[in-house]
């Protein structure tokens, strides 16, 4: 399934008509989740019913597309199944129970209520919420008119700060043939250094959060100042909502484009498997480590390496730092020492290079017969990992040459 994803360009009435659909979603998803608490065994094909009979209750409702509707009934019964799945999973702390949604962004059409034009560069809403037709604005790259319009199972409707866009989800497949180079490779993200490989190659944290914190300080103070319900209010917020969108796009692109430098020059990497949200808890570390977004680049990183058709393997992170990667021997040291000196067989080695060992170590090791390797490897992968020793200290810093020290074996 690939998405494309276009500005639209209208009037104001439009915009208008836009924002009543997305509320009018909105309604039908809350409507379905009460059906579902008051009532008993409700079923997905109960709450897709129940749209027809909100259509005829409620004006509004019947304006927008039905095909609309049962997608947004679908919503509610996605966050339904999702917590009884997580009541039958026994997931530790809250279980995710179904909330009434008020800050909805979107709207999704199935394969009825619109059409494109041959062109691909205009979409017309064909239902009566009077959207109409509005023009695309996107890559040139991107033509979305070459597929036929069987093969686009959804139109998805999203409002961001600085405008509004329309998403095409496209039922098909992307090939890409991946050149092996046998490269195999362990790494270690970290906060000094954005990560530390295996080969001790390093690359540096962009800090996008903190380059634009000042910015992001005055527009807020401006907005502090304003009136509330005032217009001039509305502006302001509209000015510090697109500097932040701007931040997220920095960070995500940069993370799609590192993710995809690794996978397409490598056959394995390695990575450790750790839960970011532990991570945050520490309040001294966690402004850096959301603005790192470790979670947005392993997820690409897993991404890309699905499509390259390479392994992309979480291993645990017990003793990555700590561990000598050279004769196994422990060897502990605060998060302030940033270099590895084994007492045991002399390895120097950069504190972050010698745990990128230890990680495709235990890779390799994982991907030995269980009768030649001794401990399981950790198989699951999230994407919410990041990387922290088993004494919770965070690795980072710059790249240095594999060397011995003076003292000997």
């Amino acid at each position: 399934m690939l998405v494309y994803e276009y500005k639209m360009d209208g009037r104001t009435k439009q915009y208008a008509a836009i924002e009543e659909a997305i509320r009018t979603a909105q309604f039908i998803r809350n409507k379905c989740l009460r059906l579902w608490m008051d009532g008993k065994n409700v079923s997905k094909n109960d709450l897709q019913t129940y749209c027809a009979v909100l259509a005829k209750e409620y004006p509004f409702a019947s304006r927008l597309n039905s095909q609309a509707r049962q997608a947004s009934a679908d919503r509610a019964y996605c966050a339904i199944s999702r917590f009884y799945d997580n009541c039958k999973n026994n997931k530790p702390g809250k279980k995710g129970y179904p909330t009434f949604q008020h800050d909805n962004r979107s709207v999704e059409y199935k394969t009825s209520g619109w059409k494109l034009e041959p062109d691909g560069k205009h979409l017309c809403f064909t239902d009566g919420s009077g959207i109409g037709r509005l023009r695309l604005v996107g890559n040139k790259k991107q033509q979305i008119e070459t597929f036929p319009e069987n093969d686009i199972k959804r139109v998805r409707i999203v409002r961001r700060a600085d405008g509004y866009y329309a998403q095409f989800c496209v039922e098909t497949e992307r090939r890409v043939e991946h050149v092996p180079t046998g490269l195999q490779l362990g790494i270690d993200v970290g906060l000094k250094a954005y990560l530390t490989d295996s080969d001790g190659q390093t690359v540096e944290n962009p800090r996008h959060y903190r380059k634009a914190e000042k910015k992001l300080k005055r527009l807020q103070r401006r907005l502090s100042r304003k009136q509330k319900k005032s217009s001039n209010r509305k502006k302001a917020q509209k000015c510090l909502a697109k500097q932040h969108l701007k931040v997220q796009r920095q960070r995500e692109d940069f993370a799609r484009k590192v993710a995809n430098t690794y996978v397409s020059s490598c056959d394995l990497i390695a990575y450790e498997d750790l839960q970011i949200r532990n991570m945050v808890r520490n309040r001294k570390l966690a402004k850096s480590i959301h603005d790192a977004g470790w979670g947005i680049f392993l997820q690409w990183l897993k991404r890309y390496g699905a499509l390259h058709e390479i392994e992309v393997i979480a291993v645990p992170p017990h003793f990555t730092s700590q561990k000598c990667s050279d004769c196994g021997t422990i060897v502990k040291k605060s998060l302030s020492i940033r270099t590895h000196i084994c007492p045991s067989c002399g390895l120097v080695l950069d504190r972050d290079q010698n745990a990128a060992h230890n990680i495709l170590q235990k890779a390799l090791q994982k991907n030995l017969p269980s009768d030649e390797n001794g401990t399981e490897g950790h198989s699951e992968t999230s994407t919410d990992v990041a990387v922290q020793n088993a004494s919770g200290d965070l690795a980072s810093t710059a790249s240095s040459k594999r060397r011995r020290g003076k003292l000997g074996r």
